[in-house]
């Protein structure tokens, strides 16, 4: 059984589903500020990350003033 601790470990994304968050966690994206260095494109390619997720992360960049790296 894993501790929910270890999923979540000074992550500050988003609520965008477990799949999508189990799919960031394994590329290595935990914190929103990686995200600046990946395209929309590139997540949408990770299995359990779909267009709601990308949305809801694009919408939490957008609220820092941030966004995805240019395609």
């Amino acid at each position: 059984m894993h501790s929910r601790e270890t999923s979540t470990q000074a992550s500050d994304l988003p609520k965008i589903g477990q799949p999508a968050t189990r799919a960031l966690a394994q590329a290595g994206y935990v914190r929103l500020e990686q995200l600046t260095q990946v395209t929309a494109g590139e997540l949408l390619k990770l299995h359990g990350v779909g267009p709601r997720a990308v949305r809801i992360l694009t919408e939490a960049l957008q609220e820092k003033g941030w966004s995805f790296a240019r395609e």
